[in-house]
């Protein structure tokens, strides 16, 4: 059975902007944005795993979603 981990992603509304924006302090490299809610949900599900990837801290041979 694998690990499971917890990573805090900030999101928070850019009203200026008119976009949610994530950023995380855990997950080195996180800053993204999108119009919507949702829009923003779907883009970390991929983000996320990549990232963590990158930074080593996911196999590289890992195929889900978070």
């Amino acid at each position: 059975m694998e690990k499971s981990s917890i990573y805090i992603i900030d999101a928070s509304w850019d009203g200026a902007a008119g976009v949610w924006v994530a950023t995380s302090d855990e997950v080195l490299g996180l800053a993204t944005e999108a119009p919507t809610i949702e829009q923003l949900t779907q883009k970390l599900r991929f983000i996320i795993p990549e990232l963590l990837q990158l930074n080593q801290l996911l196999p590289v041979n890992y195929q889900g979603l978070i």
